[in-house]
């Protein structure tokens, strides 16, 4: 039995959305591999990282209370150490959309992922997302969303980037793997309204995934 804790939803991203993703892509893993997947608070994580589940996803972005003159944010210098520690010492981590965003780009955790969101433009467009050729480790990939265009920047020297998406504002690096320490790290700019979310293809694509950093 794999054990995958799970970290969902924020001020943009409503978790219903997100787990019905997680749900149906968790659905295409081998059958023969159980998973149990429980979802935490993040005043929870520092304890669950505890006690070293097979994997973590984060789709959840540091902000709080975004609109608000004052913004608070979760992930304090301890979580981020924790969250550091478990990797290194051989857990798996996905950061996945909102996973990635307004971390504090100093930070340990943004310095594990070895890359961080920067913007994404206004409007929603139609998004391609394609493998890159030559690193197929999570299969070939060719599929367009209707979605918010995430432009991140990435260590490419320091990482194995795995996809790539374009559209008409432009291109960027969409997914990206590396191994830390003993541990793996994983992470998917994909996607942010309900139809991406429960796109065929893509949950297709979130199921490797969540298989490699569980692995």
């Amino acid at each position: 039995m794999k054990r995958i804790v799970v970290v969902l939803g924020d001020y943009y991203h409503p978790k219903e959305w997100i787990n019905a993703s997680l749900d149906h892509a968790l659905g295409l893993l081998n059958e023969n591999e159980k998973v149990e997947c429980v979802e935490v608070q993040t005043n929870q994580l520092s304890e669950e990282l505890a006690k070293k589940p097979d994997a973590v996803i984060l789709f959840k972005e540091d902000r709080i209370n975004p609109t608000d003159e004052k913004v608070d944010t979760w992930m304090n210098e301890e979580i981020g150490e924790a969250i550091f520690r478990y990797v290194d010492q051989g857990g798996g981590w996905l950061g996945w959309h909102s996973g990635l965003a307004s971390y504090d780009i100093n930070s340990s955790y943004t310095k594990l992922l070895k890359g961080h969101f920067e913007y994404h433009p206004v409007q929603h467009s139609q998004v391609k997302y394609t493998s890159v050729q030559g690193n197929d480790v999570f299969g070939p990939v060719s599929f367009d969303l209707l979605d918010e265009h995430y432009f991140v920047k990435v260590k490419e020297e320091e990482t194995n980037v795995f996809l790539k998406s374009e559209s008409e504002d432009g291109h960027s690096i969409a997914g990206w793997y590396h191994h830390y320490g003993k541990g793996k790290v994983c992470c998917l700019t994909p996607a942010h309204n309900k139809e991406g979310l429960l796109n065929e293809n893509f949950t297709q694509l979130l199921a490797r995934t969540v298989e490699w950093v569980s692995r």
